[in-house]
């Protein structure tokens, strides 16, 4: 390009000094000092120049179109290219000397497309007409601005291809830019250069007042033109940093060296980002980007390289290095954009650290909060939302299925070998179980000892025993009498469980100790749409409980057996309501009798529920679930007080009947129960001795002390004990040794049994004689036939209970049953049950 462009410009050099002179040049100033005059024009038109930023490079804008204009005027057209190159070498040595380290071939190129743009010019002009004369014309104006466009177009052009051929971009990215910012300056070049010439055929030495003018004009123009370069460049700068607030560093310092590119038209822009395991290098130039470790002791020149560590929060984060081309100044020019830039660009690789080690603590915490950190398993709240989605997918009746296993003893792992086994035990149980899972099944761990596995089925309900098989319309009779019908077949679902169990259960080495668990397995099974996974999981656990409490390794829901715990949970809030309304807790009574005079020896109060809903319950509807509650202080509190205000009606109407009233074992443990019976008392004026509280003996036993505490503080009262159930419990004769009881009740099941038991038999005879020896009346529950209570009397019982001598009946009708049992006493027969009825 260099050589191709200088050759022109000489031989239009040497075609101008060969021709001779003609046209209209004759005047008064003498042909040297025309040819240093316009020499001078054309060395001060480039030295008084604005380079302008144009894409990788910049061009100059000069007063080269007015110089020609006056060089067209003063010399003959073939002369010009010659004198334009002194002028261009004058100029440019200039140049040089206040840039040292200026390329040669660039001041070459310069020199040469100047030159070859005068030539075209000179060239045009000659072909337009005759050479222009001392007296401008309306056509010469023309001329002359014909001439001028034609030296824009070579010049610029020339700069521009040089430019794009340099920096191997398409010739429209370099040639705009240089004509917008050339155009509004060439027009004041023909104007200068029209209005130059109009001056010098007037007066030349009118020209001197042209100076300040110029000055001014160039002045300004440099001006905007620096102002629009700014603008243009803050206004990439604003897009270029707005392109920085990537989801990571990668991704900002790609766009941190692209936008570089751009904004300071660089060749080359390299981000060194620093990471904990290196350096990485993002380089962008118009080929693409390239990402790489730096190369160890690049080479770099200052003229043309401009670096910035990148830094923030007073940590180094890495550098930005810009390349601008050899031929420009523009290395210098940005270095305060590049500042900003790298201020920006460090802020927002911080940020992007920043974001990063945050979305990893939001990762870690999402995965934290969905996952056991033990044996990283999901937890159980994951399992109740991902099961759900699970269930979500599949039809409503499509079978699902959900296993709970709970390892037993594990307690006693930690306890043996430290809680460090127990977790190394429950880590290798989760890999086993893992293993055993199959792909779609959802695996989990609960608790501390329970995992969970969500299952569904292609084949139906029937493949997990959800449904039973149906029963054949016709019996069909075995082929021999003896052979017994074979066992129902296992469902699979079970039996997958039972082998999972089996695997689980198989020898496992724990801190280089061998060891087999055993783990307890409840299933419930239901159709996707039945029941969400929170239910499935209760259902689990009731099957996985009423497995432990049948000692059995597997259990599957019974929503029948689970009907009594949600009974339970209803009936609590229930009796809340009960306890408060005072009309729906009711006293039946039942009296006791003297086996052979038939006189009542007391009365046993039994509690009834007119649930408004339910309708009439018994104690074994709702008293198991009042005693495992704590509504039991307040129930006792409750029967004791309708016993005994009962007791105190009867006081009044001249019946002294002793009343008995069942306790709980939990009511044994309670400490203030002695106090609240004796405030009862004193309300109601009952003395104590016709208080009989029974006693269960099979559970009193659970916890002497504090049993033998209340228990005392009864006695100090002065009520009566009764042993309830005696004969049914393991220690029943050390607890009458320990604490001294005034009645002794055997059992109904002996009763019942002695017409065809001997052993039952013993057992009463027993119980009498050892109520004879410890001072205790022995009442017999349960007689219902008049031979029980003959055999009763045989063996020398005292008192009986039973439908034999009258069913419960309710307080109000008590006091007549009491007076017709008394006075029935003198006959020689016990009134009949129908007979008292009737009394009542």
């Amino acid at each position: 390009m260099h050589a191709s462009v200088l050759a022109v410009a000489l031989a239009a050099a040497l075609l101008g000094l060969l021709l001779p002179a003609s046209g209209a040049l004759a005047g008064e100033l003498p042909a040297p000092i025309r040819w240093a005059v316009v020499a001078g024009l054309v060395a001060c038109g480039q030295l008084a120049r604005v380079r302008v930023q144009v894409a990788t490079g910049a061009v100059s804008v000069t007063w080269g179109e007015a110089a020609l204009i006056v060089g067209l005027h003063l010399l003959p057209a073939q002369w010009l290219p010659a004198a334009t190159a002194a002028g261009a070498v004058l100029a440019w040595t200039v140049l040089s000397a206040g840039r040292p380290h200026r390329a040669t071939a660039d001041t070459v190129h310069a020199g040469a497309s100047l030159v070859a743009g005068t030539a075209v010019a000179a060239a045009l002009a000659l072909a337009i007409g005759p050479a222009p004369g001392t007296a401008l014309t309306f056509a010469g104006a023309l001329q002359l601005t014909a001439a001028a466009t034609a030296y824009l177009v070579v010049s610029v052009g020339l700069a521009v291809l040089t430019l794009a051929v340099r920096q191997g971009l398409p010739v429209t990215v370099p040639a705009w830019p240089a004509l917008r910012a050339k155009l509004p300056l060439f027009a004041g070049n023909v104007l200068v250069g029209i209005g130059a010439v109009a001056v010098i055929e007037v007066d030349p030495r009118w020209l001197f007042f042209l100076v300040p003018a110029l000055w001014f004009i160039h002045r300004s123009y440099g001006a905007r033109l620096r102002h629009e370069a700014d603008r243009r460049t803050w206004i990439t700068f604003a897009s270029a940093t707005g392109a920085l607030a990537g989801p990571d560093q990668r991704a900002v310092a790609t766009a941190g060296a692209e936008g570089a590119l751009d904004l300071f038209g660089a060749e080359r822009v390299e981000v060194d980002v620093v990471t904990p395991t290196g350096v990485n290098r993002y380089t962008a130039d118009h080929d693409g980007l390239v990402v790489a470790a730096p190369p160890a002791n690049e080479p770099s020149d200052p003229d043309t390289l401009v670096a910035r560590s990148l830094v923030a929060a007073e940590h180094l984060l890495g550098e930005i290095r810009v390349h601008f081309p050899a031929s420009t100044q523009a290395a210098s020019a940005n270095e305060a954009v590049l500042a900003a830039y790298g201020d920006a660009l460090a802020l927002a690789l911080g940020n992007a650290a920043i974001s990063a080690q945050v979305h990893e603590l939001t990762e870690q915490a999402v995965y934290q909060a969905a996952h056991d950190p033990l044996t990283e398993l999901t937890n159980r709240v994951a399992l109740l939302v991902e099961g759900d989605a699970a269930l979500g997918e599949l039809d409503r009746d499509a079978p699902a299925a959900l296993l709970l296993f709970d390892v037993d003893r594990l307690k006693r792992v930690n306890e043996a070998m430290g809680h460090a086994a127990g977790d190394a035990l429950l880590r290798a149980l989760s890999d086993r179980l893992t293993s055993l899972a199959r792909p779609g099944e959802l695996l989990a761990r609960l608790d501390g000892d329970e995992f969970a596995l969500l299952l569904t089925a292609a084949d139906g309900p029937r493949a997990y025993g959800a449904v039973p098989p149906p029963r054949p319309m016709i019996a069909v009779a075995p082929e021999t009498p003896h052979e017994a019908p074979p066992p129902p077949a296992e469902p699979p679902l079970l039996r997958r469980a039972r082998q999972i169990a089996e695997r689980l259960s198989e020898p496992i080495e724990v801190c280089d100790v061998p060891m087999s668990v055993e783990v307890t397995v409840g299933v419930a099974v239901s159709p996707a749409g039945a029941a969400d996974m929170a239910e499935r999981v209760r259902q689990a656990e009731h099957a996985m409980y009423r497995a432990k409490a049948a000692n059995a390794r597997i259990a599957a829901y019974d929503s029948a057996a689970d009907s009594a715990t949600v009974d339970h949970l209803s009936l609590l809030a229930e009796m809340r309501a009960a306890l408060a309304a005072d009309d729906q807790l009711v006293l039946d009574m039942q009296p006791a009798v003297d086996l052979a005079t038939g006189v009542p020896t007391g009365v046993e109060a039994l509690i009834r529920w007119e649930h408004p809903r339910r309708g009439l319950l018994t104690p074994g509807d709702f008293v198991r679930a009042v005693e495992e509650s704590e509504l039991l202080a307040r129930f006792t509190g409750y029967v004791l007080d309708q016993a005994l205000a009962t007791a105190g009606e009867w006081r009044a109407q001249g019946l002294d009947v002793p009343i008995s009233v069942n306790l709980s074992a939990r009511n044994l443990l309670d400490p203030r129960l002695p106090g609240e019976v004796g405030a009862l008392l004193r309300r109601h004026h009952v003395p104590p001795h016709l208080l009989v509280l029974e006693i269960t003996e099979t559970v009193a036993m659970s916890r002497t002390g504090a049993v033998d505490e209340v228990i005392d503080g009864l006695r100090e009262l002065g009520v009566q004990l009764s042993l309830d159930d005696f004969g049914t419990g393991f220690s029943s004769l050390s607890f009458i040794t320990r604490i001294p009881v005034d009645e002794l009740k055997v059992d109904r099941s002996f009763v019942r049994d002695m017409a065809g038991s001997t052993r039952a038999t013993a057992v009463i005879r027993a119980t009498v004689e050892l109520g004879r020896r410890i001072n205790a009346r022995v009442v017999a529950e349960g007689v219902e036939t008049a031979d029980q209570r003959a055999a009763l009397v045989s063996l020398g019982c005292d008192s009986g209970q039973g439908y034999h001598f009258c069913r419960p009946v309710r307080r109000d009708k008590i006091v007549p049953l009491l007076r017709t049992l008394r006075d029935s006493a003198t006959r020689a027969t016990v009134v009949p049950l129908r007979a008292a009825d009737d009394a009542s």
